[in-house]
């Protein structure tokens, strides 16, 4: 596994989010689960599970390697996926998160461990483990389609795929647009801003 991936968790997902687009970002729906939780980078291991099932994903924390983020496609919102003791193992084995289209419980245990979940919600129902899905195709998270291999980042702002293809490219645009940030002050940020808005505003015809 290349190593770089440890590179994004310095990008901010605004940061990502404006070099690689809208179609990049998870939808709004998938959030950390508690509050604080740390920006986290890694390859996406991607898991299918089908509705009611979580198989896959319980299967996914022994064969992902050590900072993965396990991104998991799942058919329902009615039966946890996860809950703290796996969890638990995921982190002990060196899972870097779960991004899951879904449902995990036991969300004070998975908060108290401080291992990093990005979902839709909670729930207490289980879901069965007698169904077969998969590992490492293609799936939809959030709005977004996921390879294994892409990059995923999520912080407190939201969560960004960067896919495999892209991944130099995008981190030397988003390293390059945070010096420049850096290097700007409040008064230049200002300026340039009201000259922006000004101008816009101008070509629409706004004269007030």
């Amino acid at each position: 596994m290349n190593g770089d991936f440890k590179d994004f968790a310095d990008i901010p997902t605004t940061t990502l989010a404006d070099v690689l687009g809208r179609a990049q970002v998870m939808d709004t729906g998938l959030r950390p689960l508690w509050a604080g939780m740390p920006r986290v980078a890694g390859p996406a291991f991607t898991v299918q599970c089908p509705p009611g099932d979580n198989l896959m994903l319980h299967a996914a924390i022994y064969r992902a390697e050590p900072g993965s983020v396990i991104v998991v496609e799942s058919g329902d919102l009615d039966y946890a996926l996860a809950g703290g003791n796996v969890c638990a193992v995921a982190q002990r084995r060196g899972v870097a998160a779960f991004v899951a289209d879904g449902l995990i419980r036991d969300l004070g245990e998975v908060r108290e461990l401080g291992f990093p979940v990005v979902a839709r919600g909670v729930v207490p129902i289980p879901g069965a483990k007698k169904q077969l899905g998969a590992h490492g195709v293609p799936v939809r998270c959030g709005g977004v389609l996921v390879a294994a291999g892409d990059i995923v980042v999520a912080d407190e702002e939201g969560t960004v795929v960067v896919p495999a293809a892209e991944r130099a490219r995008a981190l030397e645009t988003a390293r390059a647009k945070l010096a420049k940030e850096a290097a700007e002050t409040l008064d230049d940020w200002e300026a340039a801003h009201r000259a922006r808005i000004e101008q816009s505003l101008a070509e629409l015809g706004f004269t007030g």
